[in-house]
């Protein structure tokens, strides 16, 4: 016989109780946050939001402090890129408001605290409207939201990922509340959820979201007795209620157009991207999850954590550790026949874990080619290994259940014995140095030092889980035999659970000084901002004397500090941009005058003590950056302005005029060559080259998205204003106060015709997706607050609230 108090924890529990999974959540978010209480800032050199994200974010946070709204144009990368349609973060996500009243740094680092403890909580809310006690919902919720995949975000910065994984058990939870239960304010609620996924913005993870969530309501739908309530005394519905799939349906189409103000953008953006048209199946499968490394769901030290990694990838800064203690949890949903509850409901999750496994594994299996050939927007995305999400949340579902049963006293003695003997066989393989041989047959000869140097933290990793696996099978054993309480080991599997995850993913939490320590100026910073006249600077490393992933000369740090640059670190730069400056050959185009003339690159900010190019000069430096680089800063030869009229137009194709301008006999200053679809009156391209004007442009305003310019001159018939800022959809001129065409010149920048004797120019930058988005954004919010509203007001009228349990 079970004792009294594990009947009791399997009894429902009042909807208040969920406060005690809220305090859980906390405890255990705090495990890995508590440095956050003291200011620290939640990046590392290989955090993205140290090499660009927090530059992205601080940007945005001024202009709307200052009362300038969102930002359409980002001046600072690439010379100058759609800041929406190109995406920079999470721009519209809810987490712009931290940052509207926290110093950005602060607001970033709380950003993912609070979503690391919704994952938890929404877990836990949604088992227990599955029907599972509180114990159980606690530590189903606590295994997703520290388990690997999800709580190793910290570690490579990417906070995107991190809310979609919150919020995909919300969306379950309103599903499985709409669905099964008829609740009305469900269906605004998964709206705002989707629409809050869709805003995150992270198409990826936000298409696993939606086909888990999508097979979920099916089977909600065609299996309701799977998943009883919280009342095991009431027997759920058995007839298939295919209606509310209908406003399930359209509470997703109300969410996509809740993201409308950042996707119009980016929908418009697709044909100048980089990633347009895709890059095929060798780009798709990138970052699969290889075969092998399957291994560190339960021994995560196999292919080396972090900096030891020896595996396939090249790096790996992420985790795939799902737990021991989840591990072995799991393992018991199955078990108890007809008497388990929620055993269909278990072989659910268990298929999720199967499918959602092999798409992880991408290219490391045939199952990827039915993936890549059916499934729309994945040509566009690498990295299958990012839907482990899913792989975990199904983990702590099932671990959830079993559970469950442990708790009951429906755990058997056996079961726990076999577990120990398969954690007694894994640590002696593993001293015997099984898994290092492993690893050596298979890649020993590409990476077989940093196997060998791995080794002894494999065997200890073997005996930490061995350690974690004692402990719960102890538990069950105690359980089962009536030697403790169903209360105590409620807490005793919480506790040991969150230990067994902590230790290892507290390694991908690691805090830095506040951003202005990390981002400081310095003298070259201050001459380069000094600097009365707008040029870019070329930020390159030329030696192998640099910081770890300096952000100053390797990503955005610059932007933070308001210095444009010609390059900089995002991904989905203009791709004629990328064109320009020869990526796909190396950069070569960096060495070329030219380009130098059409970027506006007056300055070289390097790690290169000796001038790297004839005629340049050290005008400031040396001096080591707040990164740790001795840097230095010199003057380009030549004259490159940030705008320049010409006396000539031509028109030419794409081919040509990129051959043309890159062509050093050909002086930009002479003539400007007009995409061919400009309808700007032209010279014939056979024409003699004039000579180059003496007019000069002096500049009045040169900030985000507003350029204003005066000619210092005449500006004869025929000729044009050439601007070294990206052309883009969207800006429109002024000359003398009359509307002008602006036109895509010299492959990639702005052309503007000039009438005779023009003296004042003007440029803005318009989005008409963004503002047709804002109207859609804002008429679907209020939408799906409203049906929440009113679907509240009717569900009062009812037993329960949306909320009960």
């Amino acid at each position: 016989m079970v004792s009294s108090d594990a009947n009791a924890v399997t009894n429902p529990v009042s909807r208040h109780q969920l406060a005690w999974a809220a305090l859980f959540c906390v405890g255990a978010a705090l495990l890995l946050a508590y440095p956050a209480l003291g200011g620290g800032f939640l990046v590392n050199p290989n955090s993205d939001q140290y090499i660009a994200g927090y530059s992205f974010r601080e940007f945005a946070a001024q202009s709307l402090k200052s009362g300038n709204g969102f930002p359409l144009w980002n001046p600072y990368q690439f010379g100058g890129m759609p800041y929406v349609a190109a995406m920079h973060g999470d721009i519209f996500y809810p987490t712009f408001l931290l940052r509207m009243i926290m110093p950005t740094d602060i607001a970033m680092t709380w950003g993912f605290v609070i979503h690391l403890f919704l994952a938890g909580f929404f877990t836990a809310g949604f088992l227990r409207a599955s029907g599972l006690s509180l114990p159980s919902a606690s530590i189903g919720g606590v295994a997703y939201m520290l388990a690997g995949p999800v709580a190793a975000y910290a570690s490579p910065g990417h906070d995107g990922k991190l809310f979609v994984s919150a919020l995909l058990p919300a969306a379950l939870w309103c599903a499985i509340r709409g669905l099964r239960d008829g609740r009305a304010a469900a269906w605004g609620l998964l709206a705002l959820v989707v629409g809050l996924g869709v805003l995150s913005p992270h198409p990826q993870l936000l298409q696993y979201m939606l086909l888990a969530t999508g097979a979920y309501s099916l089977f909600l739908v065609l299996s309701p007795a799977s998943v009883p309530g919280s009342d095991p005394g009431v027997a759920p519905r058995s007839k298939p209620r295919y209606a509310r799939l209908g406003f399930a349906l359209i509470a997703v189409v109300v969410g996509g157009a809740i993201g409308a103000i950042q996707y119009l953008p980016v929908m418009e953006y697709v044909p100048w991207s980089p990633r347009s048209g895709g890059k095929g199946y060798e780009y798709a499968t990138s970052y699969s999850l290889p075969l092998e490394e399957t291994i560190n769901f339960y021994l995560p030290q196999f292919s080396g954590i972090l900096n030891d990694y020896w595996g396939r990838n090249g790096i790996h800064f992420h985790s795939e550790y799902l737990g021991v203690v989840a591990l072995v949890l799991a393992g018991l949903a199955f078990g108890g026949g007809a008497g388990n509850r929620n055993r269909r409901h278990a072989w659910f999750w268990l298929g999720t874990f199967v499918i959602s496994m092999l798409w992880a594994l991408g290219g490391s299996t045939p199952f990827y080619q039915l993936i890549y050939a059916l499934v729309p927007g994945t040509k566009y995305f690498r990295a299958p290994s990012t839907i482990l999400y899913i792989v975990g949340f199904s983990t702590a579902v099932l671990a959830a259940f079993g559970a469950e049963r442990v708790l009951a006293g429906k755990a058997g003695v056996r079961y726990a014995i076999i577990w120990c003997g398969i954690a007694l066989s894994i640590g002696l393989i593993a001293t015997a140095g099984g898994f290092t041989g492993l690893a050596l047959s298979m890649l020993g000869d590409q990476t077989g030092d940093a196997i060998m140097a791995n080794a002894p933290n494999v065997t200890m990793g073997a005996w930490r889980s061995a350690f974690f696996v004692f402990v719960v099978a102890a538990v069950i054993v105690g359980v089962a035999r009536n030697m403790l309480s169903g209360k105590a080991a409620g807490f005793a599997l919480l506790g040991v659970l969150a230990l067994d995850l902590w230790s290892i993913e507290r390694r991908y939490w690691m805090f830095s000084e506040r951003a202005d320590k990390l981002f400081a100026t310095d003298s070259i910073v201050q001459y380069l901002q000094n600097d009365k006249e707008p040029g870019r600077v070329i930020a390159i490393a030329l030696s192998n004397n640099i910081a770890s992933h300096d952000p100053f000369i390797l990503g955005d740090a610059l932007m933070h500090l308001r210095v444009r640059g010609v390059l900089g670190y995002h991904g989905n730069e203009l791709g004629r941009y990328q064109t320009l400056t020869g990526k796909a050959d190396g950069m070569q185009s960096l060495a070329n005058p030219n380009f130098w003339a059409l970027t506006n690159a007056r300055y070289l900010y390097t790690n290169l003590a000796d001038a790297p190019f004839p005629g340049s000069k050290l005008v400031a430096g040396p001096v080591r950056n707040a990164a740790g680089t001795m840097t230095f800063l010199y003057r380009m030869p030549g004259d490159q302005p940030a705008a320049w009229v010409v006396p000539m137009i031509v028109k030419a194709g794409d081919a040509s005029t990129l051959a043309t301008v890159l062509n050093p006999l050909f002086n930009v200053r002479r003539a400007v060559i007009f995409d061919s679809a400009s309808t700007a009156a032209a010279q014939p391209a056979t024409a003699a080259l004039p000579e180059p004007l003496s007019t000069s442009v002096k500049f009045s305003r040169y900030e985000a998205g507003a350029i204003d310019m005066t000619l210092d001159g005449t500006a004869p018939a025929g000729s044009a204003l050439v601007v070294s800022e990206n052309y883009y959809p969207g800006w429109q001129a002024e000359v003398d106060g009359k509307p002008v065409e602006v036109s895509r010149a010299d492959y990639t920048i702005m052309g503007i015709p000039l009438p005779p004797n023009a003296r004042a120019v003007s440029l803005r930058f318009v989005s008409a997706p963004y503002e047709r988005g804002k109207l859609i954004t804002l008429g679907a919010v209020l939408l799906a607050v409203l049906a929440s509203v009113a679907g509240y007001v009717a569900d009062r009228r009812k037993p329960t609230g949306l909320l009960a349990a």
